[in-house]
């Protein structure tokens, strides 16, 4: 019987297709920065890429995914990566914002209204992947090269103990989130800090934060975020768009065959759109587990708090454009994009909300 392929995978299979199975031809380490989780998260994401690769290649690459913390702590793997302690990582790169505040746009945030389709082809046809890995090599002196895997958005605001109702609502609070939302809460007011997934619900039992935002869903229920909080607020605005990425050591890519190159990449952009797909489906049991199992309220946020984050963004986004030359070429290239394609796709595709409405509007929140 003839082996089941996904369309990409094919693609793959095909470019190698004089390969037979064999001992392993190269074998890498790969550490993500988040711990080992079931379906929906994003350890599934990293394995899921892991045995894609290891199929189409016949096993002539083989990967170990390890969790975070296994060589080194979930925020140092990009520096692992660079100097060799580890051949890869399974990481997001919103966690290197403090180096460069491009870091942003190259993995997250309103995007000038672009969806997952937009930034994907920004990423692949608007010279994204590019600046992507000239951003790594040329700013941050990184020895690695980036590969998008892992689009775990649109993302929730967060788990909190009351209901939000406010902006104000988030001063005095001590707030755990990610990147560009917890820079924009910081310069808002708001006691912002950012803490790896594992370390979330363990401060969150301390009283060392009151409230938290991770990804949403799946993610959320498998770390227990409803034993400490009751109320779940969606959706925002700080990482509608999200993307993780995967980081190769420059040198051990290098060193790959053409073949096992373009199965690489083939199998990150299976795994990305696949496992998308699959998450949403994981997300919308997990919301109606919270509520009809945990007793969790999901809170919809008000068009004040959205308005206002977007305010705060926009002063800080003119701000950064001032302060670093990367931030100011990715938004540059971003905008021209954008400003291409996303009103093409508000005339001609009909709005999500309009049919959704139609069909089940008794059912949304």
């Amino acid at each position: 019987m003839k082996p089941v392929l996904r369309p990409v995978a094919a693609l793959a299979f095909l470019a190698g297709a004089a390969t037979t199975v064999q001992a392993a031809d190269f074998e890498w380490k790969m550490q993500a920065s988040w711990p080992p989780g079931g379906p929906g998260t994003q350890w599934e994401n990293f394995t899921m890429f892991v045995d894609s690769v290891d199929r189409m290649s016949a096993g002539r690459l083989k990967i170990e995914p390890l969790p975070g913390g296994a060589i080194v702590p979930a925020f140092e793997v990009l520096d692992a990566t660079s100097r060799e302690v580890i051949d890869g990582a399974h990481t997001a790169m919103g966690y290197w914002v403090g180096r460069s505040k491009a870091a942003i746009p190259l993995s997250h945030g309103p995007l000038f209204g672009m969806d997952y389709i937009d930034f994907f082809g920004w990423l692949y046809h608007g010279g994204g992947r590019e600046l992507t890995d000239q951003w790594y090599q040329e700013k941050l002196k990184a020895n690695v090269v980036s590969f998008p895997v892992q689009p775990s958005g649109p993302q929730a605001l967060g788990w909190y103990k009351e209901e939000i109702k406010s902006w104000e609502d988030f001063q005095g609070l001590k707030l755990r989130i990610y990147g560009l939302g917890n820079l924009v809460f910081n310069a808002a007011g708001v006691s912002a800090v950012q803490l790896p997934g594992a370390e979330i619900l363990p401060a969150a039992e301390r009283g060392v934060i009151d409230a938290a935002e991770w990804v949403g869903g799946i993610a959320d229920l498998e770390f227990g975020f409803h034993t400490v909080w009751k109320y779940t607020m969606a959706p925002g605005v700080h990482e509608q768009v999200t993307v993780g990425d995967l980081l190769i050591n420059k040198d051990r890519w290098d060193s790959l065959p053409a073949d096992l190159k373009a199965i690489v990449e083939a199998a990150a952009v299976e795994t990305f759109w696949v496992w998308k797909t699959k998450w949403h489906i994981h997300n919308a049991d997990a919301y109606e587990e919270m509520v009809t199992k945990h007793g969790v309220t999901k809170i919809r946020t008000p068009q004040a708090i959205l308005d206002a984050f977007m305010a705060a963004y926009d002063d800080l986004a003119v701000q950064w454009e001032e302060e670093d030359e990367w931030y100011k070429k990715v938004r540059d290239s971003q905008r021209a994009y954008a400003e291409k394609i996303v009103p093409y796709r508000r005339f001609s595709h009909p709005p999500y909300e309009y049919l959704s409405d139609y069909f089940w509007k008794d059912k949304i929140d």
